[in-house]
């Protein structure tokens, strides 16, 4: 490895910063990095965690590859890690410029990109492979909607409505009638939000142009995370239970080890080409079988998880991009991860973390 290694960490505001940080910071080569964050704002948090920030164009701006490479060049990068789903559409099409210019970036092929990213794609790869999938409609009108809830069971059972393209939960809500709320549970839970009946939900599409929907299934167990790395000599995936989830954000996991979840997350990136660091989600149906939900083809949020279990993926991903791909790794231990709320104060002085 190089003495100091520059790595320019993309989507500095970032739910997952800080773990994304944690790991290049906590490498398994105790090797010294310089850590240059980017963002759209020109104050992200990620900034009071780095050497330096730096604001970039949106990554749709014809602007956006310029100013990466210009930023490259400016601070001697020595490779480039995405975070930001809105970021590796771009990235992916142009890494074969970034890596000529000296700044390789950890993403994968535009067209492994494309298929993974968009749900619908990934739910009839699922199907070729003969992997579990919840049964699904992608609709494009109101009157496809209507037809494919009423197919999938509602009112008499929820139902999922998602973009086939989407991240953060954003287009995402279940279908139910609102007699689902006692109360009891009125007044023990939050309000998630999510949980929308079918007129209502209509009325707020009527508000616009139509956009394609994909109605779902709805999985009611336990959702699973797997983070997962595959490499020119090395692939690898830690399945774990997300117990606490809030605005699509784990708060508590755990490892959980499961042979099916590994060979499914293995199985379905090998076959679409998907390379370095991503991850996968998953939820139960009612028979305990885990059923696949989308793909992040790219660092995901809590990544910093999988760390602790012995698999510091963002790490591997840019070792692999540097042209030192790692064979094996420590076996795997089980982990727990808790998220809590902290926070940076900020006054003449300086920063403080708390």
């Amino acid at each position: 490895m190089r003495d100091l290694t520059t790595i320019l960490v993309t989507g500095a505001g970032a739910p997952g910063i800080r773990g994304t940080l944690y790991c290049l910071e906590h490498n398994f080569d105790r090797a010294a990095t310089r850590i240059v964050v980017c963002d759209m704002r020109p104050d992200p948090v990620g900034r009071y965690f780095a050497a330096n920030c730096v604001q970039l164009p949106a990554p749709e701006s014809p602007d956006y590859i310029g100013r990466l490479l210009e930023i490259c060049r400016q601070e001697a990068v020595d490779a480039v890690l995405p975070q930001t789903t809105r970021e590796i559409v771009a990235l992916s099409r142009e890494r074969d410029r970034l890596a000529a210019a000296g700044s390789p970036v950890a993403v994968g092929s535009p067209a492994s990109i494309a298929l993974t990213n968009d749900k619908w794609a990934l739910m009839e790869l699922f199907s070729r492979l003969h992997l579990p999938h919840p049964r699904s409609v992608l609709t494009r009108s109101e009157t496809e909607l209507v037809e494919a809830a009423h197919a999938l069971g509602y009112p008499k059972l929820p139902v999922a409505v998602k973009p086939p393209v989407s991240n953060g939960m954003r287009g995402f809500r279940v279908l139910c009638e609102q007699d689902r709320w006692t109360v009891e549970r009125f007044l023990s839970e939050k309000p998630s939000g999510d949980e929308i009946t079918l007129s209502a939900l209509l009325a707020i599409l009527r508000r616009g142009k139509w956009p394609a929907l994909m109605v779902s299934e709805f999985l009611p167990g336990p959702e699973y995370s797997v983070d997962a790395f595959i490499g020119q000599h090395l692939k690898v995936a830690v399945p774990r239970v997300r117990q606490s989830i809030r605005s699509g954000i784990t708060f508590e996991s755990r490892t959980d080890f499961r042979p099916d979840l590994v060979d499914y997350t293995l199985r379905a990136a090998e076959t679409a080409g998907l390379t370095l660091a991503f991850g996968f989600q998953f939820k139960l149906d009612d028979a305990g079988v885990p059923k696949v939900l989308e793909c992040n083809p790219r660092v995901q949020g809590t990544m910093v998880a999988s760390l602790f279990a012995g698999a510091n993926l963002p790490w591997l991903a840019v070792r692999e991009v540097l042209g030192y791909p790692v064979k094996q790794l420590e076996p795997l231990q089980d982990a727990s991860f808790y998220r809590y709320w902290g926070g940076v104060g900020v006054a003449a002085e300086g920063a403080h973390e708390i």
